[in-house]
């Protein structure tokens, strides 16, 4: 059967993340439910990552198989004029027949965003995708702290509780910090990510931003490869998945057909990075 690419947003606030768990909602239930219903056949739908509860979506790979004569363009719609409102379907495009949208991901960038404002934020929107730190950051000290960070490196000290896996080391290719206005943005794309690895990470930036910490402090941490000797774990409503890149040869269905998603830009300054990367490190930032 032809092997589907489908990219999906998401608002996380409702979700328990994005894999199944029993007696929650969460992305994959929903998602999974309504494309069987379409589709009128089991489908397993696989997801680039396992996104914790309360993060959000705005380019998340799924992958499926199916016999289904629809198109493309009309199964889009008949997909997502059925999802609620908090999940939408981007696009859909046939790839390699044995494509999988978790073991075939390159790198995937992160975004966390902080509403940094003595006052609390009136606008819905960033009470809901932001986090709100009412001390002033300086975003100077946290840009040289993000660049320490970029590398291969045991991540074991940025690991949630429970976190075990057969390699703790990751690659960061790009993690950078910028303010506009009001809002503090941090940018972090990795071939992988350990559970609550960006949330922690962003939790030690914040901690250096508000000067309880020094840029140098996280090689020192890194070292320790303790969890408790870095900052606090960040709330996850201001975590989105913004991107996940794939090897442009994957994106190619058996037709030889041309691929219909446009490589997703890479944050400035950060070069062309994430080819040769080992593909499918599980996250669950």
């Amino acid at each position: 059967m032809p092997t589907y690419l489908m990219r999906i947003a998401f608002d996380g606030t409702d979700f328990h993340g994005f894999q199944p768990q029993p007696g929650v909602r969460t992305v994959q239930e929903v998602l999974q439910g309504h494309l069987q219903r379409v589709l009128r056949h089991p489908v397993e739908l696989v997801g680039s990552g396992r996104t914790d509860a309360g993060v959000h979506a705005a380019a998340m790979g799924t992958s499926f198989t199916t016999d289904c004569p629809i198109p493309p363009p009309r199964l889009v719609h008949a997909i997502g004029s059925r999802l609620p409102e908090d999940i939408g379907v981007l696009g859909l495009q046939e790839v390699a027949a044995d494509f999988h949208a978790r073991r075939d991901a390159v790198c995937k960038l992160y975004e966390y965003r902080i509403y940094n404002h003595p006052t609390r934020p009136v606008a819905q929107f960033a009470q809901r995708y932001a986090f709100h730190c009412w001390r002033p950051l300086d975003v100077a000290r946290m840009n040289a702290a993000a660049a320490l960070f970029i590398g291969s490196h045991d991540f074991s000290a940025f690991a949630g509780a429970g976190c075990v896996r057969e390699s703790m080391t990751r690659t960061i290719l790009h993690c950078g910090v910028e303010r506009l206005f009001n809002e503090v943005r941090i940018q972090v794309v990795g071939d992988g990510f350990l559970y609550q690895q960006v949330r922690i990470m962003t939790g030690t930036l914040i901690q250096i931003g508000l000067g309880r910490w020094a840029p140098e402090d996280v090689p020192r941490i890194l070292a320790t490869r303790d969890r408790r000797n870095a900052g606090p774990t960040a709330q996850p409503h201001g975590l989105c998945l913004r991107w996940v890149r794939y090897p442009p040869e994957r994106l190619v269905p058996p037709s030889g057909a041309a691929a219909s998603f446009a490589e997703p830009p890479w944050p400035e300054g950060s070069g062309s990075m994430g080819m040769g990367l080992r593909a499918g490190a599980e996250d669950k930032a």
